[in-house]
């Protein structure tokens, strides 16, 4: 039997996050009609609703990577900080012709803990191979991160997150098109991440999955339909209220 990856030590991040009127306009079109919500820490929360609902902008208007028109977000009380936050943007999205190995990319979750211009010293470096062996691609260190596979990519990003030491982790679509190991890796650390108080916060498109895979939901579709358990959020009213036809899950399953 292939021996378990230790869990890397996770400091506890209790701590809500609070978001307050957020809107974000793209041109003539507003993405996002004030959106208020509370992440609480403890759980696995699923950002959920259709194409175009506003689910990766909705990431992206919290972490201040697109202008808001409105909006307040804030974090045990204060402000919230960048370094507070890990972000997995979407795969799509990544340039994976950048000539970096599976090390470089690891490496780069410590810049912001180190500081820009500081050198990453042998603490640093320590805790970037203990998130590498946890999403279990130590062996492929060396390899350029282009030759990888989907979910070996994937994991090796959520690796830069780990490495970040962060308190909130927002992921965007991180199980899209991975294989399945990777996907269990990926689930098994988020959970681990969960219960060690941080907020974790997952853009998915996967109605069904999401009644395994987390203990509360946040349906959107440029304003928040509903948010709560998956049993609570996943009612066929709700449903329709966000994708706009009929739609019915088995929530005994």
């Amino acid at each position: 039997m292939k021996e378990q990856p230790t869990p890397i030590r996770l400091h506890s991040a209790r701590g809500s996050l609070s978001v307050q009127d957020l809107s974000v306009r793209y041109g003539s079109s507003r993405v996002l009609r004030g959106v208020s919500c509370e992440i609480r820490p403890g759980g696995i929360t699923g950002i959920l609703g259709p194409n175009g609902a506003g689910k990766s902008t909705f990431l992206k208007g919290i972490l201040g990577l697109v202008p808001v028109e409105t909006g307040v977000v804030r974090y045990k009380g204060q402000n919230l900080r960048s370094e507070q936050v890990a972000y997995l943007p979407q795969r799509s999205l990544i340039d994976w012709t950048f000539p970096a190995t599976v090390w470089d990319v690891v490496l780069m979750g410590r810049v912001k803990p180190t500081g820009w211009l500081r050198r990453i010293g042998r603490q640093g470096r320590q805790r970037a191979a203990q998130a590498l062996e946890r999403v279990g691609m130590q062996d492929y260190r060396d390899r350029p991160i282009g030759q990888l596979s989907g979910g070996q990519q994937q994991r090796v990003f959520l690796a830069r997150a780990l490495a970040q030491e962060a308190e909130i982790y927002a992921l965007d679509e991180p199980f899209a098109g991975i294989d399945h190991p990777s996907e269990a890796i990926l689930f098994q650390v988020l959970r681990e991440l969960a219960d060690s108080g941080h907020v974790v916060m997952v853009v998915h498109h996967d109605l069904g999955q999401a009644l395994t895979y987390f203990d509360e939901v946040l349906l959107l579709n440029q304003v928040v339909i509903a948010q709560g358990s998956p049993a609570q959020v996943l009612q066929p009213h709700l449903l329709q209220q966000a994708y706009g036809h009929s739609m019915t899950l088995d929530l005994a399953a």
